[in-house]
């Protein structure tokens, strides 16, 4: 009652993401914020522990106090890191003090044996925490961070698609493709068809082609001194996303698409499909650019 709208946007938020899961699980609750040296340090010590502690019903959950300023409020948060740990709604330890991950799983333990926490089952598997974090991680460009999330999700559900092909993708990211392509090779074949494989493999392969920088400056001459030349701004748009610049690729295609849609068989659209899959539908710069694309298209 009295809430402003963003305010019970909050609230409904936090309800979902922390107060329902916490009904059956230990709900460790982590305040932190971008600019917070100590909250990134202690971050990594979190998502571990969390993992390791899965089966036992424990999950992490994250607040940035400057996004949602009106929860840090209501738990009267005055510096960060501030953790706590969450049952049925409620506080009921501050864990804010253990800083390692010996310190974290001791006081963890104590609460376990204390509280009714249901180990093993739905709640202990919610993994979606998890992924969102190794998704965060991705975004932020912190590939070998995303990785080691992924990989512990994969220990927890092994048959997850999406903690595979995140960890796949990560490691492309991290620039570590022999250990992608080792991952993708010990995938089950039926695993191989879901989407999350899919987009994973399309990052590989696109990553695979990677050039070296000398070739990648040639590339981008030879596309920047003829702009009809359609192959080389092709061969240079796929080369740029491989290296790590997807704004020039997709810059390069788009200018290409306006040109001559059709060229090729439509591959320079057909190529900026492909980064997307790779990227991720979802990902606020595909939206962007997808809508770039369709202004090209349909005007």
């Amino acid at each position: 009652m009295g809430l402003s709208l963003d305010e019970q946007k909050a609230v409904d938020r936090f309800r979902k993401t922390v107060v329902e899961p916490s009904m059956t699980a230990l709900v460790i609750l982590d305040f932190w914020a971008e600019w917070c040296g100590p909250c990134k340090a202690l971050s990594p010590v979190l998502e571990k522990v969390a993992a390791d502690y899965a089966d036992k019903g424990v999950i992490l959950a994250k607040i940035n106090v400057d996004e949602d300023q009106f929860i840090a409020a209501q738990f009267q948060v005055r510096s960060i890191p501030t953790v706590y740990a969450l049952f049925q709604g409620q506080p009921v330890a501050d864990l804010t003090s253990a800083r390692s991950e010996s310190q974290l799983k001791t006081m963890l333990d104590q609460l376990l044996t204390q509280l009714p926490v249901q180990g093993g089952g739905a709640a202990a598997q919610d993994i979606a925490p998890l992924l969102a974090m190794g998704e965060a991680a991705l975004a932020d460009g912190d590939g070998a961070r995303a990785a080691n999330i992924f990989a512990q999700i994969a220990e927890i559900a092994p048959d997850n698609a999406a903690a595979l092909g995140g960890e796949v993708r990560a490691l492309v990211l991290a620039g570590e493709l022999g250990q992608a392509e080792a991952v993708l090779a010990g995938l089950p074949e039926a695993m191989r068809a879901d989407p999350e494989i899919h987009r994973a493999l399309a990052a590989f392969e696109l990553a695979r082609s990677r050039p070296e920088d000398s070739v990648l400056a040639a590339l981008k001459a030879a596309a920047e001194a003829d702009p009809a030349d359609m192959a080389a701004g092709l061969a240079y748009g796929e080369a740029a996303f491989a290296a790590g610049d997807r704004d020039d690729a997709a810059d390069t295609l788009l200018a290409m698409i306006a040109a001559d849609s059709e060229w090729n068989d439509g591959a320079a659209k057909a190529k900026l499909l492909q980064i997307f899959e790779a990227v991720g539908l979802e990902d606020p710069w595909v939206t962007a650019t997808r809508r770039r694309l369709s202004l090209i298209l349909f005007g």
